[in-house]
């Protein structure tokens, strides 16, 4: 679900890691999860002129809908499993935004949430596997595959970085960067093609040369987590 030019933020270590267990908690994905909300209100029209040229027009109204009720969500529920968290951040999505890409945002945050269900406290080396099942799940229910020009396109070679990244011994700041690039570089790898999956798939040769929104969500959503600008 723009997630940013290749500058950190000293906060994404702060944010996002428990310095003395190398590990992330449920505050941690909370302060994350607002700037990606922040980021999908402030991105609204943005989304929604890219919606408008190959879809149906309603991206962006759909996304400032989630972010709006998740950040409502985040600020007011109180638990300790991970799990939970996600999974029922999913089912909030899902209530709020009524359309194709709400469904597949809640189906992420719920696969996500299913990975890491019962854990209270995460290691860094599992964050590759929580996008992954993000993204696969969103692979299921779109039944979309690479080079279909869907948010596919951005997740999974982002995630594929991210743990290449940290599988050989990179700072969680650094592999947040080759995600970031990985993200980036898929969105712009399918621009050039047409649409296959979904309304932009009636438009055919029209979509060739725009960006797809929904890759353009996942840059977003990535970047504001990482904290890049």
């Amino acid at each position: 679900m723009n997630l940013l030019i290749l500058h950190f933020s000293k906060n994404f270590n702060d944010l996002t890691m428990d310095t003395q267990k190398n590990s992330i908690s449920i505050d941690h994905f909370k302060t994350a999860a607002l700037r990606v909300c922040q980021a999908l209100e402030t991105n609204h029209d943005y989304l929604t002129q890219l919606d408008q040229a190959i879809g149906d027009g309603d991206l962006g109204i759909t996304m400032n809908k989630i972010s709006l009720a998740l950040r409502e969500y985040i600020t007011t529920t109180q638990v300790d499993d991970l799990g939970k968290f996600l999974v029922d951040a999913g089912l909030v999505a899902n209530r709020a935004g009524s359309s194709s890409f709400g469904t597949l945002m809640s189906t992420a945050l719920m696969r996500a949430g299913m990975k890491v269900k019962g854990n209270n406290q995460l290691s860094i080396a599992t964050l590759p596997d929580i996008l992954l099942a993000a993204a696969l799940g969103i692979q299921e229910r779109g039944k979309a595959k690479l080079n279909d020009k869907t948010v596919l396109d951005a997740l999974l070679p982002a995630s594929d970085a991210l743990k290449s990244a940290l599988d050989s011994g990179m700072p969680l700041k650094d592999a947040g960067i080759k995600m970031v690039e990985a993200a980036r570089e898929g969105r712009d790898r399918v621009t050039p093609l047409k649409s296959l999956i979904g309304r932009a798939a009636w438009l055919g040769d029209q979509t060739q040369g725009k960006i797809d929104p929904g890759c353009a969500v996942a840059v977003i959503i990535l970047e504001a987590i990482t904290i890049i600008k």
